[in-house]
């Protein structure tokens, strides 16, 4: 269930239970934002921002490159609970913040209807959220309790390759997220572990394309079969006498205290952000990302916090 009205309703009480919340702590100092070229290793300071797609540029192939080194891609999700059904699958809309202050839509995700399971849809087209459509771009589904999700691309299940032709290509997992429930119980936030494949030494991302259950991203953390892989973890928030409550730096990128509120670092480096989530508004949220995810890795992180 979706605690995002809940969870505006009770800030204050939040507040006064630690733990409970990720709060913003002050940004840098005007003119010390930080802004250079960073990557791990120059972990203290926020990186360069990354630029948007060319002009006429492949977008799947956009979506799904990782970002520049050493910069960092500014985005923002809209979530659309309005009309019939948006209440209980609502629609997302990610867009990239360039630096004139514009937003450009990348992609949409949707929670899927009639599936056993958390499905979400995400496709290249605001307009056009189909499985079938020629804008379906991945997918991330869950599993029966909701505490592990899969990032797929657009491939096909290996078990229905009989249907499609033989130049059909077997999908790929881009990731998989794990959540495990805070020793406070659903009041405090969620500690998380994001699994994606690595890269060659042509710098490529790795192909992972199970043919079965045991040749899985999850099932291959499970059994301790993690070469080839990149293990990533939430940074757990320090604790703040001035607030009263544990805090993360969100430098000035998230507003609103919520339990969804949460940042994705390197294992070389705690201070190495990779991704940032975070409340604005209560349907507006900043994501911002760096090397080695995609956007589309990215944004099916986010959508796997919504449940």
């Amino acid at each position: 269930e979706d605690l995002d009205v809940k969870e505006e309703e009770s800030e204050f009480a939040m507040r006064n239970f630690p733990a409970a919340v990720y709060e913003e702590v002050p940004p840098y100092p005007e003119g010390e934002d930080g802004s250079g070229s960073g990557d791990v290793g120059n972990t203290h300071l926020l990186p360069l921002r990354a630029p948007g797609p060319r002009l006429g540029e492949n977008m799947e192939a956009y979506v799904l490159r990782p970002a520049m080194r050493g910069h960092t891609v500014q985005c923002r999700i809209s979530r659309d609970k309005r009309g019939v059904d948006k209440g209980m699958f609502p629609f997302y809309y990610l867009y990239l913040e360039a630096a004139d202050g514009r937003k450009h839509f990348l992609l949409a995700g949707r929670k899927r209807k009639r599936s056993k399971t958390s499905n979400y849809l995400i496709s290249l087209d605001p307009t056009d959220l189909s499985r079938d459509g020629d804008n379906f771009v991945g997918k991330v589904r869950s599993n029966i309790l909701g505490t592990k999700f899969t990032i797929f691309d657009n491939g096909i299940n290996p078990d229905r390759k009989n249907f499609f032709p033989e130049t059909a290509q077997i999908r790929e997992e881009l990731g998989a997220v794990c959540y495990e429930t805070n020793v406070l119980g659903f009041r405090g936030p969620r500690k998380m572990t994001v699994i994606i494949p690595g890269f060659d030494t042509q710098n490529r991302r790795i192909r992972v394309q199970p043919q079965n259950e045991q040749e899985s991203l999850l099932n291959r953390l499970q059994r301790g079969a993690n070469q080839g892989l990149i293990l990533l973890q939430n940074k757990p928030p320090s604790w703040s006498d001035e607030s009263g409550a544990y805090v993360l730096n969100f430098h000035g990128r998230v507003t609103r205290a919520s339990v969804k509120n949460f940042q994705i670092v390197h294992p070389d480096d705690s201070e190495y952000l990779v991704l940032q989530f975070g409340r604005v508004a209560p349907d507006s949220f900043t994501m911002d990302f760096r090397f080695p995810l995609c956007p589309l890795q990215a944004f099916a992180i986010c959508l796997s916090s919504f449940d």
